[in-house]
């Protein structure tokens, strides 16, 4: 079943979904606290954004003030401000928080090549198997701890703000990984769809790749949380946390892993050109409209910019969706992109299964380096595909670490 929504505004994105994307929600729907889909929000944050100070301050928590993370991933992530322009927006900044600032970003491009190579492989351990962790496994009949024990007032804040804004300084992310998996036991994988259910900018490129890192099964060297890391990043939190005289994160845990073979593909990706996608545009005719996915909602997604008179059309996954249950404000934040949009293009809104909903329509669209555009796409009449706008080009030589990975980058 589909059906022809009406397109959302930005002021009314809130209602809009609570009416018609409500039962696909895990939450209360309601708008994130902090960031609002649209381009025009993300210019208006690019431009506010000084990259001054960053290489300091990029990893403090608490207070707010103190921080030097640039808070603009949400955009990122959904394509609205792309890695390369943001590669030229820090331009003349000190080079110190330049050279800090883009090393981010080639993270960012990293994690996007790791994804497109492996596909959904990268919901699996990499190199490493994790140990039981300090709290040692869980009898199948013991009630069920929550890792992220609301007690610790460092977890209790960085959950908050998780579920509030939708959205994490990279350092509290790596604590709340550490804390679930390293600590407590707990599969990384279900600790990492916690996290994704919430985050604006939730990939599984990024999200997985970072827990893989953090939780020691992608590089078999576990990030080891502690009190430490909390007094040096958020001090007051341990000052007015009620275990602060029994604090369970006092000392280093155990951080153990056995390593496995890993994907062979890490080593080499035996098939560059379907990773990588086309280098030029691949044309058959002339479209009927453009097709925008979640991977690429900004004025500058190749397809939209080179077909400015045609309509714009988006499908939200009904079936992806329901599996998925993200929460509320993430659903919000995409209909407030599609509303902003549609203050400059002719939109369509969709709700269903992609494939039912533009089997009859001439597409053109841009390559989303992501299984479930590669999934998709052979079952549309797509006659013009544009290529996706990388950072760097992806390259067939091995991706097993950051730094291997960027000795081969152009």
């Amino acid at each position: 079943m589909t059906t022809h929504l009406p397109v959302p505004t930005v002021g009314g994105a809130e209602s809009w979904v609570r009416e018609h994307l409500g039962h696909l929600a895990c939450d209360e729907v309601r708008a994130s606290s902090a960031f609002t889909g649209g381009q025009t929000a993300a210019d208006i944050a690019a431009a506010a954004y000084d990259v001054t100070g960053y290489a300091r301050r990029r990893s403090q928590v608490w207070p707010p003030s103190s921080r030097g993370a640039s808070a603009l991933s949400p955009w990122i992530r959904h394509g609205l401000l792309p890695l390369p322009r943001m590669w030229d927006e820090v331009a003349g900044g000190p080079a110190s928080d330049v050279r800090k600032y883009r090393d981010e970003l080639l993270w960012q491009e990293y994690a996007r090549h790791v994804y497109a190579r492996l596909g959904s492989a990268l919901g699996e351990p990499l190199r490493a198997v994790p140990s039981a962790g300090a709290a040692g496994p869980q009898a199948e009949d013991e009630p069920r701890e929550d890792p992220w024990n609301p007690q610790m007032r460092c977890m209790d804040s960085v959950t908050h703000e998780l579920e509030d804004a939708g959205w994490l300084v990279n350092q509290t992310r790596m604590w709340l990984a550490s804390q679930w998996t390293v600590r407590h036991g707990a599969d990384w994988r279900a600790g990492e769809d916690a996290m994704f259910t919430h985050l604006l900018d939730g990939s599984r490129a990024a999200n997985r790749l970072g827990w893989q890192w953090t939780t020691g099964t992608g590089n078999a060297k576990p990030y080891g949380f502690s009190r430490w890391q909390v007094e040096k990043r958020a001090a007051t939190w341990c000052r007015k946390c009620e275990l602060r005289d029994e604090c369970p994160i006092e000392d280093w845990p155990d951080a153990s892993v056995e390593r496995i073979e890993p994907d062979p593909r890490i080593a080499r990706d035996p098939d560059i050109e379907t990773t990588a996608g086309p280098t030029r545009v691949l044309s058959q005719g002339s479209p009927q409209v453009v097709w925008l996915t979640a991977e690429s909602l900004g004025d500058e997604d190749p397809a939209l910019a080179a077909n400015p008179d045609l309509p714009v059309v988006f499908v939200f996954d009904e079936p992806l969706l329901r599996g998925l249950q993200l929460s509320g404000k993430r659903l919000v934040f995409l209909a407030q992109c599609l509303g902003d949009l549609a203050t400059r293009r002719e939109v369509e809104v969709h709700l269903g299964d992609p494939a039912a909903v533009l089997a009859d329509r001439d597409l053109a669209t841009t390559f989303a380096p992501v299984p479930g555009w590669r999934r998709r796409a052979p079952m549309l009449r797509i006659i013009e595909t544009h290529p996706w706008p990388w950072l760097r080009l992806p390259h067939a030589r091995s991706i097993q670490s950051f730094s291997a990975w960027r000795k081969s980058i152009r």
